[in-house]
Order: C-alpha cells, then sequence, then structure tokens
C-alpha cells in the first residue's frame, strides 16, 4: 500500500462521513472551540462528565475540516464516550505518541489499546497533517478540564490549536 492509499485508508474515509458524536449537548459542562490555522479545519467541542466527574459521559462536536480531522473527532468521540478520565488520559497519550512517531510502526498493545484509532498511523508520515488528525484530541482535553474545573460552567474558550 503507497502512503496516499495508507493515508486514506477506508476506516477513515468511513468515520469521516459517518460523523459518530456529532451534534451539540444540551447541558455541556465543557466546551472548546480549536482551529487548525495550517488549513482551516475546525471544531466546537462539548462534554458532560459523570456525577463524580471521573468518566466522559457524553461528547458532542460540531465542525468542518478535511476528512483526517473529521474522522478523528469520529473514531475520538467512540472511544471515549463512557470512558473515565483516566482511561481518555491513557489513549490521549498513546495517540499523541504515535502521530509524534512520524509513521514508525506502533507495537501491538498500542494498536490493540487506539482500536480503529490506530489507522492514523499513517497519517504521522505527514506533518502537516498531523494537526488534522490531533485536533478533536486536543479540543476534548480542554473541554475536559473546563468541565473537571471547581464550578464546571467556565466560559468556552476559543483557541488556535498548537499541535506540534
Amino acid at each position: 500500500m503507497n502512503d496516499l492509499e495508507q493515508l486514506y485508508q477506508q476506516i477513515i474515509l468511513d468515520a469521516s462521513r459517518e460523523r459518530h458524536g456529532e451534534g451539540l449537548l444540551t447541558n455541556a459542562q465543557g466546551e472548546s472551540f480549536q482551529v487548525n490555522p495550517t488549513c482551516g479545519d475546525q471544531v466546537k467541542m462539548q462534554v458532560e462528565l459523570s456525577a463524580d466527574g471521573t468518566k466522559i459521559e457524553k461528547i458532542g462536536w460540531e465542525g468542518s475540516g478535511c476528512s483526517i480531522s473529521q474522522a478523528s473527532i469520529s473514531i475520538m468521540t467512540d472511544l471515549l464516550t463512557g470512558t473515565s478520565l483516566t482511561r481518555f488520559e491513557q489513549l490521549s497519550t498513546a495517540f499523541r505518541e504515535m502521530m509524534d512517531g512520524r509513521g514508525h510502526a506502533i507495537d501491538d498493545a498500542t494498536a490493540d489499546l487506539l482500536d480503529d484509532a490506530a489507522a492514523f498511523q499513517g497519517v504521522a508520515k505527514f506533518p502537516a497533517r498531523i494537526k488534522c488528525a490531533l485536533l478533536g484530541w486536543m479540543a476534548l482535553r480542554e473541554a475536559t478540564e473546563q468541565a473537571g474545573s471547581q464550578d464546571g460552567k467556565g466560559a468556552a474558550s476559543e483557541q488556535t490549536c498548537h499541535c506540534e
């Protein structure tokens, strides 16, 4: 499989079209708006945490951009809805390390952990596309931090994604 075929493999294309979790939440506790200045991809990410603040109950988003950013957000939403914040941290770290690997092979344990998100391994070969893949992950991190703050009702923030 050549680099372009790997970049746009079927799992990414399917996730981009299906856009799991798309739509804003009624009772969001945290929100983040991120923009990738390189290509204009953008996402407004919202999150609701469990009553004890340890679990991601719901993720909602709306955004626009390339198939990589939209697919990454869709797959991330599937992976993280209903998981603990500890698990989010573990998956987020693994995804970021995979992107930092610039396309080098990941081990089987990491591939299993990341599930469908492991399909973005090929994206890491293209530095300009790494920001696209990380956009939603950065937005969700900020939204969960906001939701976990003392009042959970801080003002929504708008950021430029510095996902490098």
